[in-house]
């Protein structure tokens, strides 16, 4: 952005008519409908990305209405039994929630920036135990926006579609998770200069994905500002004024085949030209001249300068503004926009905090197991760096932003930086041979998700839309201001989420958990099922300290199982299974023989009639009866369960919209409970978890 731009920016805000012009932005491109000639997604001709930088998804929507956020009513407990939320502090001394920082117009702040390497984030996520956040990045780990501070964040969320399940790639820095999305994998293999967990930017050369696009003849382009001419590879288009250039965000430079491009070939005229703001402006003259002349290539990506990343310390409604400009830009022509899907997400999640435990491969045969192929998803470890999973990586926000994403839905599918590459092959793979990046392993492809379920192709033009009002911005100077290290209050509380549902994208998984206790070796079985139509990955913690998490990923159509030693006090066991979109099977009781119920609950969906069918068996030779306590509804259900003789009980879900969640206990033996939990999918869309934003969490 040139000087010129950057002073109207700033007397926008100081008139106070930032906050009113953004909205408009979003009503514009919500009012042009979709291009619906085939109702599918080959009516996407342009797909055009935005990758910001370093924010989690609970650091900015944790209170946003609908979503997995701060009120999470199935969220891990940690080892020391608290909630997740309840970080300990330096030295395991106290506990740390979330916290909203009380400096006034916090978008606006410039807020520090935290530790995102390999070491700290792996640090934290602890093999998967989620409890030493503050550790190793800091108490500012644990701040969080709301939408009085990113009004304008949370109305494209209203607007159009939000993931709550978008990870970043990779649990370390930026330049390895913009790997992900330009090339599918960071050389995982060791070739071509890889692998690659930090940002040391080499020189790399194993095959990106704009060669594939070319390749195949898809049209592609980078949109960037070249700022102060062409520097050095590792510096290319990074400048001291923040407000131009693109921050060394093109990670394609640090590829030799992109330094080595020559001008007037592809790498070079799609990849490193750019705008040089000295000279005519910013690159928004391209991309508008683009758009105008109905030329906008079929896939594009969008480089910010620094100071509009949304990167600490820089303050998040810079990005918000940038954003608002590149949306006007592209319904400037409405029959471009007709036909554009805009994706807007966020690179990793700097030092923030996020709730949901990354889905990981087991890491060796004790950490689980994956009946999906996991070669190329375990990093070997060096003697400056540890060994563990690549990814995925925390929790990132992601827009769908597009004529057929519009209603202010939430998708829960597990994605990540990979999707994206994935929905380009899903538009453009059937009519272009070559698209398929091989680059991308069979682990990643299995678990993450193509993107194509956060749209609605079929009848997109039928979505209704209200914006929520937003607040005025007071200005900042004109300056690079220090950061800002707010400091947790003395009296710490959970954040109130947003009350209320929001409609829910229709989802792939069927999955089902079961256990049953063995008192003659003292081991509890799980049995893993899938009968969905994407591989999951389920997360299993253990009340014993002792015993570590693992992770096991099924593939569609299969089931796996795996025992655990019981050992806690009174042979009592205590296990927890989760799985994507609030999915939970929790397992308590004892396995001392002829003392226990060791009653086994197996889950039957009934997606035609929006049901659940529970099989009860093995009650241990005692008849009694079943209580099944309904969280949603209040309503105890009883059931008759007689010796040697299963019962099964079907469960009506319509007024819950599918959700279901009930504690299972029984009369003969006081130390049993299950817990079931989770949602039936019918193929159509639904509702968000209406335990979200129904009660507020306290420490």
């Amino acid at each position: 952005m040139n000087g010129t731009d950057r002073r109207s920016f700033l007397k926008l805000l100081s008139a106070g008519s930032l906050a009113a012009a953004m909205p408009a932005s979003i009503a514009k491109a919500l009012a042009i409908p979709a291009n619906n000639a085939t109702g599918t997604i080959a009516d996407v001709e342009h797909i055009v990305i935005l990758m910001q930088e370093n924010r989690s998804f609970d650091h900015y929507f944790g209170t946003l209405r609908g979503v997995r956020g701060f009120s999470d009513p199935r969220a891990v407990k940690l080892p020391s039994g608290n909630p997740v939320w309840a970080q300990p502090g330096l030295l395991g001394l106290g506990t740390i929630l979330p916290f909203h920082p009380t400096a006034p117009d916090l978008g606006l702040q410039f807020l520090e920036d935290l530790p995102h390497d390999w070491d700290t984030t792996h640090g934290a996520w602890n093999n998967g135990v989620y409890d030493q956040w503050v550790p190793n990045k800091g108490t500012t780990t644990m701040a969080h926006m709301e939408r009085s501070g990113i009004p304008y964040q949370y109305a494209l969320a209203d607007a159009f579609t939000i993931c709550d399940a978008y990870h970043c790639s990779l649990l370390g820095p930026t330049d390895p998770n913009r790997y992900y999305m330009f090339s599918g994998w960071v050389g995982n293999d060791g070739n071509g200069g890889g692998p690659v967990i930090d940002n040391s930017e080499a020189g790399y050369s194993w095959t990106t994905y704009p060669e594939l696009l070319e390749a195949a003849g898809v049209s592609w382009k980078i949109y960037q500002d070249i700022g102060d001419g062409l520097n050095a590879a590792n510096s290319w288009g990074d400048t001291s004024d923040a407000y131009i250039g693109n921050y060394g965000d093109n990670s394609l430079l640090y590829f030799t085949q992109y330094q080595n491009a020559q001008p007037g070939t592809p790498l070079a005229d799609k990849a490193k030209t750019g705008t040089n703001v000295a000279v005519s402006g910013t690159l928004f003259d391209q991309l508008s001249a683009d758009v105008l002349a109905n030329t906008l290539p079929q896939v594009s990506w969008i480089v910010a300068p620094e100071a509009f990343t949304e990167h600490p310390n820089w303050p998040a409604n810079y990005g918000a503004w940038y954003v608002s400009q590149i949306l006007d830009t592209l319904t400037s022509n409405p029959e471009v926009w007709s036909k554009t899907a805009f994706f807007v997400t966020y690179d990793e999640n700097d030092g923030f905090f996020d709730h949901m435990i990354p889905p990981t491969p087991p890491t060796s045969s004790t950490g689980g197991i994956s009946t999906v192929d996991t070669v190329n998803e375990i990093y070997p470890g060096t003697l400056a760096n540890p060994r563990g999973p690549y990814g995925m990586g925390v929790r990132v926000p992601m827009f769908v932003i597009s004529p057929w994403s519009k209603g202010g839905y939430v998708n829960s599918q597990v994605f990540d930086h990979t999707s994206l590459i994935r929905f380009i092959e899903q538009r453009f793979g059937s009519q272009y041979p070559g698209l398929m990046d091989s680059n991308i392993t069979p682990w990643r492809r299995a678990v993450s998700g193509d993107l194509t379920s956060a749209f609605n192709f079929a009848t997109p033009n039928a979505a209704s839309v209200t914006l929520p009002s937003t607040a005025s911005y007071r200005p900042p100077d004109d300056a690079r201001h220090p950061s800002y290290s707010p400091l947790p209050p003395l009296i710490q509380a959970m954040p109130v989420q947003e009350p209320g549902t929001r409609p829910a994208r229709a989802l792939p998984y069927q999955l089902d958990a079961w256990g049953v206790a063995n008192p003659s070796n003292g081991t509890f079985k799980i049995t893993f099922v899938n009968t969905g139509t994407v591989a999951v990955v389920f997360h299993v913690r253990s009340g014993d300290i002792f015993q570590q998490p693992r992770n096991y990923t099924v593939g569609p159509g299969q089931q796996i199982s795996d025992s655990w030693a019981i050992t806690l006090l009174g042979r009592s066991y205590d296990l927890s299974v989760y799985g994507p979109n609030g999915f939970l099977r929790a397992f308590k009781g004892t396995a001392a023989n002829n003392a226990n119920a060791n009653v086994t609950l197996v889950s039957t969906y009934s997606p035609q009639t929006c049901g659940i069918s529970l099989n009860i068996s093995g009650n241990g030779g005692k008849t009694g009866v079943v209580f099944l306590q309904d969280a949603y509804t209040g309503a105890v259900i009883n059931q008759l369960l007689v010796e040697g003789q299963p019962a099964t009980r079907y469960l009506p879900l319509q007024k819950t919209s599918g959700w279901y969640d009930f504690v299972v206990t029984f009369d003969q033996d006081p130390s049993f409970s299950q817990h079931l939990a989770g949602h039936v999918e019918t193929g159509l869309d639904s509702i968000s978890d209406p335990a979200i934003g129904a009660t507020s969490k306290t420490s």
